[in-house]
């Protein structure tokens, strides 16, 4: 069986512990590690999936090898850090190294159902992010089809979700 993998450590380098990543700074480069931690409505759990912080990689390595633009994506090879092995060991397979680039503070949420700050803009207007939905819904109803919502990316506390 898989562990869990809670947290990551890379003794004497400055880290950002997010929601399911922590981000490494090597200069120029950052190396994100995706965790197996889950995170609900903002809040982190206790306990994690395992084997979660690799398939995100893998998902996400999978479609920057498939973009035909520049990205921030360079590689899944930590040698190319040099760290000890101790240290390497539990970070191969959930890490990628990137290039520092500017951060366009935004997400993309799909939502197949009616929770949370979706529900809350529903109550008020029949909207989620500016888009209309059947009226009559109840909290957590299923959606006809998924829809797009953008938010914003908050560095702390909630993100805020806006329209197109």
């Amino acid at each position: 069986m898989t562990s869990v993998v809670l947290h990551s450590s890379i003794p004497g380098v400055s880290v950002k512990h997010g929601k399911v990543r922590d981000v490494y700074d090597f200069g120029d480069e950052l190396l994100f590690v995706a965790t197996d931690r889950i995170s609900a409505f903002d809040y982190i759990l206790p306990t994690g999936i395992p084997g979660k912080g690799e398939l995100l990689t893998n998902i996400s390595q999978f479609w920057f090898d498939r973009l035909a633009v520049e990205h921030h994506f360079l590689t899944t090879d930590l040698s190319r850090l040099s760290l000890p092995a101790d240290v390497e060991a539990p970070l191969r397979g959930r890490s990628m190294i990137v290039r520092k680039t500017q951060v366009i503070p935004y997400e993309c949420v799909v939502r197949g159902y009616l929770a949370g700050s979706g529900w809350q803009e529903y109550q008020q207007n029949g909207t989620v992010c500016g888009i209309s939905l059947p009226s009559g819904l109840q909290e957590s109803s299923r959606l006809a089809e998924p829809i797009f919502t953008p938010a914003t990316k908050a560095e702390e506390g909630h993100d805020e979700n806006v329209s197109f």
